[in-house]
C-alpha cells in the first residue's frame, strides 16, 4: 500500500508487534508524534539539550516496544545533538516524522 504526500509515493512501514502490548503502542506512538513536535521547536530554539534527552529516551524505549527505527533514529538524535550537528538533527526529525506518518502495526497473535 502506497499513499501520496506532496507528489511522492510513500511505502507503508509495517511494524510486527507482540500482542501484550496492544493497550500500550496507540499512546507510544502518540507521545512519538508529540516528540516530533517538540523537537521541531527544540531546533528552532537551539535546545540541544531537549533533542539529546528525547533522544536518548527514545533510544532506549523504541525497541522494548518493538519499533527499532524509533531507537535508532533516537540514537542518532542524541549523538548529534552532542555534537550540535543541527543537519543530522534535522533530517533525524524528518525521519522519525515520516516513519510515524508511514507506519502500519501488526499484533502477532
Amino acid at each position: 500500500m502506497t499513499s501520496a504526500q506532496g507528489g511522492r509515493r510513500r511505502e507503508r512501514i509495517v511494524v510486527y508487534v507482540d500482542p501484550d502490548l496492544e493497550e500500550l503502542v496507540p499512546g507510544f506512538l502518540e507521545n512519538r508524534r508529540k516528540d516530533a513536535v517538540t523537537l521541531e521547536t527544540a531546533l528552532q530554539g537551539h535546545d540541544l539539550k531537549t533533542v539529546r534527552l528525547l533522544g536518548h529516551r527514545m533510544k532506549g524505549d523504541g525497541g522494548g516496544y518493538g519499533f527499532q527505527q524509533i531507537s535508532t533514529i533516537g540514537e542518532a538524535l542524541e549523538q548529534a545533538a552532542i555534537r550540535e550537528d543541527l543537519t543530522v538533527i534535522r533530517r533525524q526529525t524528518a525521519a522519525l516524522a515520516d516513519f510515524l506518518a508511514q507506519v502500519d502495526v501488526v499484533y502477532r497473535r
